[in-house]
């Protein structure tokens, strides 16, 4: 995840793998959540080696080069998804019953919520960077809204169905973004176009 204009990688650009993790642990979860796979047990090692640790390694060569946008980014929903793995073992009895039977789920829903404030600001980052980049914060948004209303309550059957649906648009977005990543690169060429950036967002002009 990186601004095209501002970020110049001396070593591999990490784009690639980091949206290759976002793209496989939600595709895996959302078919969890569409009901076309049952239970989240099979989702947890995808949460956290391709979700998680995956993301947490294209953020450390973000890091490297000062892509404050890039880093934050794989970051934060890095940890999102193993934050979340350990969530469903703790639910699974993994840590034992006394937490499983204490555990409240509308906890995580607040962390949702905070998780939806997180790509909103994002979200307006990403208008600077490219258009694949954007819609895939777009679309998670409208993930974290699903998750945080389903899980607290508010029409849970609905909004469940919207991060479902997000989900899996957010999955086939990252795909593509991490093909074209790697094959831009690769060829040297634009081979799948990504979609400049808004340039709606402008520094104020001193007086």
């Amino acid at each position: 995840m990186k601004n095209e204009v501002h970020v110049k990688h001396s070593g591999i650009d990490p784009t690639a793998i980091g949206l290759f993790g976002l793209a496989i642990v939600t595709l895996v979860a959302s078919s969890q959540k569409l009901g076309w796979t049952d239970s989240v047990s099979g989702v947890i090692s995808w949460a956290v080696i391709l979700g998680g640790i995956g993301q947490i390694i294209a953020a450390f060569y973000d890091a490297k080069v000062k892509n404050v946008f890039g880093a934050t980014a794989f970051f934060g929903y890095g940890l999102f998804w193993i934050a979340t793995a350990f969530s469903w073992m703790i639910q699974s009895g993994v840590f034992g019953n006394a937490l499983q039977v204490s555990y409240d789920p509308k906890q995580i829903g607040f962390a949702f919520v905070g998780y939806l404030i997180f790509t909103l600001f994002m979200t307006i980052g990403a208008l600077e960077t490219n258009k694949v980049l954007f819609f895939i914060f777009f679309f998670i948004n409208f993930l974290f809204l699903g998750l945080s209303l389903s899980t607290l309550g508010f029409l849970p059957e609905f909004f469940h169905n919207v991060a479902a649906i997000a989900e899996l648009i957010v999955s086939i977005l990252a795909f593509y973004g991490s093909a074209a990543a790697l094959l831009n690169a690769h060829f040297g060429f634009v081979f799948l176009p990504i979609g400049k950036k808004f340039n709606i967002i402008k520094a104020p002009q001193n007086k």
